[in-house]
């Protein structure tokens, strides 16, 4: 079994931000599948359970807040007996890279809290991750964590719909071939 973890904050008021696309590439997974994600309180998290060629996988939206994302990865990884090296992918967003680049590669958390909380609960920061750039010309205008709490603009929502969140869906299937 596996797990791929798509980092964000839980609610309505929260859904179109940048800090949610982690979350967004997991609901276009799940559509993928056909399969709905439910809430299950013992993780506090929501979670969809698809099969990607021929592996069991858990698709999974901590609802604990960003800042607090390893309390809900720490949960599934002892429950299910995954190995954070081997067994789970966080997806999550990135101010450092240009709007809609991906990146697969990292060792710290970059100053991202969600990561940093995952790697704090997990004692490793060997983890899988899928990073996608969110930097736009509006983050010089503000802090980092408010940047990351504003929703994309409608045109960044179009570009995040046809390419960004596809190429993203294609590049994490493509750890199961």
């Amino acid at each position: 079994m596996k797990a791929i973890i798509g980092l964000g904050n839980p609610g309505e008021k929260y859904e179109r931000t940048r800090h949610n696309v982690g979350f967004m590439i997991l609901d276009a997974l799940a559509f993928d599948f056909d399969t709905p994600f439910s809430f299950q309180k013992k993780f506090n998290a929501e979670i969809a359970l698809v099969t990607i060629n021929g592996t069991k996988t858990l698709l999974v939206k901590p609802q604990t807040f960003m800042n607090n994302s390893g309390l809900a990865v720490s949960k599934i990884t002892s429950y299910y007996a995954l190995d954070p090296e081997k067994d789970v992918t966080v997806i999550y967003d990135d101010t450092d890279l240009d709007f809609g680049e991906i990146k697969s590669s990292g060792k710290s958390s970059g100053g991202h809290k969600g990561m940093q909380s995952i790697i704090d609960t997990l004692s490793t920061d060997s983890v899988n991750r899928i990073r996608i750039g969110i930097h736009s010309d509006l983050k010089k205008d503000m802090p980092t964590e408010h940047f990351v709490l504003n929703d994309f603009s409608t045109q960044e929502l179009k570009e995040m719909s046809a390419t960004i969140i596809p190429s993203a869906v294609t590049r994490t299937r493509e750890q199961f071939d």
